[in-house]
């Protein structure tokens, strides 16, 4: 899969088409948003070529309050009077040095609720070949560009369940990273899948997320 005109045109497009659904309960999380940025790769090695298009996670640094060596896509919590668009912006910026602006917005997903009382808007973005990205140490510990050609892997995604719920868990098998993308982000990151790549309205808020995901 390219990074190219005619998928920025068709990702666009579905995402336009896409009618958003809120859960019922999200008057009583706080706000959060996530940046799913999708860039060209520059690497040349077994998961792709240079010019494949990606989309951007992190692995948070070591000494983070929060999360702390965990999977993630760039974001945070809302500031006061921010919109969730401004949210992804602002932390995509912060946490990777990669200044976009609303031009650069693609779409909006679905809000995901997670265990630990945050509702999270995904923000869709397309980055410009010319970009420049320069990871903050404080934030970030590695940058990947992952082929969005890995989120349809035959195996992926991988849903399963745990004693502790009653909801089906869902994570993304994902070999670049040795190991697995887990919920929150692997269900949020499951709907850009279905809606922009495949352009299936599918929803994914009944997926849990691990236990050790739920503080």
């Amino acid at each position: 899969m390219r990074f190219d005109i005619d998928l920025k045109q068709i990702i666009l497009g579905r995402m336009a088409d896409f009618v958003l659904n809120s859960p019922a309960n999200g008057q009583e999380l706080k706000r959060a948003a996530v940046a799913i940025t999708v860039v060209a790769r520059d690497e040349d090695d077994a998961f792709g070529r240079p010019g494949d298009a990606a989309f951007l996670l992190t692995r948070r640094a070591p000494k983070l309050r929060a999360h702390a060596g965990q999977l993630a896509l760039p974001g945070g919590r809302l500031d006061a009077g921010e919109t969730p668009q401004q949210a992804a912006l602002r932390e995509l910026d912060e946490e990777l040095g990669l200044a976009l602006d609303e031009s650069h917005i693609l779409g909006t997903l679905d809000d995901y609720p997670t265990r630990s009382g945050y509702l999270i808007a995904p923000v869709v973005l397309w980055a410009p070949l010319d970009m420049v990205i320069t990871p903050n140490p404080a934030e970030v510990a590695h940058l990947f560009r992952i082929p969005l050609a890995e989120l349809r892997r035959p195996e992926s995604p991988e849903i399963f369940s745990i004693p502790e719920s009653d909801r089906p868990v869902i994570r993304l098998p994902t070999p670049m990273v040795n190991g697995h993308i887990n919920a929150p982000t692997a269900a949020m990151l499951y709907q850009f899948r279905e809606v922009a790549l495949e352009g299936r309205a599918t929803r994914v808020d009944h997926f849990d997320q691990p236990v050790w995901a739920w503080r």
